[in-house]
């Protein structure tokens, strides 16, 4: 029997060992898409314990914070949601989070969170009930003293080279300008530009998000679809001035239906005026924004991020309570390869189509992005369009070697830009950690299986570009 999560973790032949001690381990990391808050790297925040680092709670604002992935965990084995969210007393909470962490053999948090008390606290043992109080005051005193264990420190014992945080398009970047200018954080941290709330114009609130889209280009209004996509090609401008390198659509599809200026006006019209739309309506107006939108991320070099097949919300009543992103989503199942081809192709015939990384939250669709990703490469950049990494319910280790199985059957997963975070914690950075060794394990595998040589340099490019280089390469790093 192996030891628990020793030195060579999931790592099951002597090449998958080398590959990830001697090229992998050391790489830096390129965590391009996260929700971490800028202002908290800015201010070097220190956590007072691990419930508040791990669970996090409820902000003053009444909206909440945390990892949600961790509160699905908690809920799932009966735990109420006073302890997971709420203001029960932070020990009390993080006993709750134990004791459910003992029920997920086989879930990628249990290992990810022994993960993180490795790597950042030094703790061997494993997390359990029984090892949870000398846990719990281990971490708590590094937390409070060890310089290593503000934000700052764990993004450098983390060996963080690049942070692309996710904004609001009407967002000042005030955090990354101060970032940018203080010369004690030697991570680059970018504005990543997510424009959703522009783009979906059936979803509450349109109206009044494009009021404050308006008010921040110094307008009384936006009267027309023109200016909609002028504002948002402005402020596309000024992220792009404070080192943008992404942007970023969360959408529960991809549409596109191609319609007339005077058909998208009408829709945008009806839209201010309060009136219901049709679905051809609706996506006739967001395949005229994603439009506008491409054209410029290609004229700025921006990466296009393409997020979809989720279903949000699903529970209602904790919906009214908690609001979105606290952990009520689901995997969907949406046929719209077809509308992100003619989306891409529509650009291409412009020339102007843009890096782009497509993701589905459904696992079935990877066959479907490995082959629709080669339809639109060109010499920009090797892999210009990639399939994204495993995403949210697929960032297991199954979901992961899927991924790349699938993109190294149909594509070249020696360009693959590798692995992010998409995570609102600091410890995730963990995850890298997870991804690189499932990476090795399955190089070495086929290697060792005879299936691709055992060439030394070629395996140490792949691994190498995998983990860091492609992704250095891809966002101009």
């Amino acid at each position: 029997m192996r030891q628990f999560m020793d030195q060579d973790f999931l790592l099951s032949n002597d090449t998958a060992k080398h590959l990830y001690h001697d090229y992998a381990s050391s790489m830096p990391l390129v965590d391009y898409h996260c929700h971490i808050p800028p202002q908290e790297i800015y201010e070097d925040r220190r956590f007072d314990n691990l419930a508040q680092v791990w669970l996090g709670g409820k902000n003053p604002d009444g909206s909440y914070f945390g990892d949600h992935y961790k509160w699905r965990v908690m809920r799932s084995n009966g735990v109420p949601e006073d302890y997971v969210t709420g203001d029960q007393p932070a020990y009390q909470r993080f006993l709750k989070f134990v004791e459910a962490l003992e029920m997920a053999i086989g879930n990628p948090m249990y290992h990810w969170c022994n993960l993180e008390l490795r790597q950042f606290f030094g703790v061997t043992k494993p997390l359990t009930l029984d090892t949870a109080q000398e846990i719990w005051d281990t971490c708590n005193e590094k937390l409070r003293t060890d310089p290593d264990l503000t934000v700052r420190g764990i993004i450098r014992k983390a060996n963080v080279a690049f942070i692309g945080t996710t904004d609001d398009p009407v967002d000042t970047l005030e955090w990354h300008e101060k970032i940018a200018a203080d010369p004690t954080i030697s991570v680059k941290v970018c504005p990543s530009f997510r424009p959703d709330k522009a783009i979906n114009i059936t979803k509450p609130g349109f109206v009044e998000y494009l009021a404050v889209l308006a008010k921040s280009v110094g307008k009384e209004k936006l009267a027309t679809v023109d200016e909609v996509c002028a504002a948002l090609v402005e402020r596309l401008e000024y992220f792009h001035a404070r080192g943008c390198r992404a942007s970023d659509h969360g959408l529960d599809y991809i549409p596109y239906r191609e319609g007339t200026p005077a058909e998208v006006e009408a829709a945008y019209q009806k839209a201010l005026a309060g009136q219901r739309l049709t679905l051809e309506e609706a996506e006739k107006y967001q395949t005229a924004i994603l439009l506008c939108l491409g054209k410029a991320y290609s004229r700025l070099n921006i990466a296009m991020q393409l997020h979809y097949s989720c279903i949000r919300n699903n529970n209602e009543r904790m919906y009214r309570i908690m609001g979105a992103d606290t952990g009520f989503d689901a995997i969907a199942q949406n046929t719209c390869g077809e509308s992100i081809a003619r989306l891409l192709s529509a650009l291409d015939l412009e020339q102007a189509c843009p890096k782009t990384i497509l993701y589905s939250l459904n696992p079935a669709d990877n066959a479907q992005l490995g082959t629709l990703i080669g339809c639109f490469q060109d010499s920009t950049v090797p892999g210009k369009i990639q399939h994204g990494s495993a995403w949210w319910f697929n960032d297991t280790k199954t979901g992961m070697e899927d991924q790349m199985r699938s993109l190294a059957s149909l594509g070249l997963l020696g360009n693959f830009i590798g692995m992010l975070t998409d995570s609102r914690s600091f410890l995730s950075y963990a995850r890298h950690d997870y991804f690189r060794r499932i990476l090795c394990n399955l190089l070495g595998q086929w290697v060792e299986n005879g299936e691709y040589p055992n060439h030394d340099a070629s395996l140490q490019k792949i691994v190498e570009g995998i983990c860091y280089r492609n992704a250095a390469r891809y966002f101009d790093l």
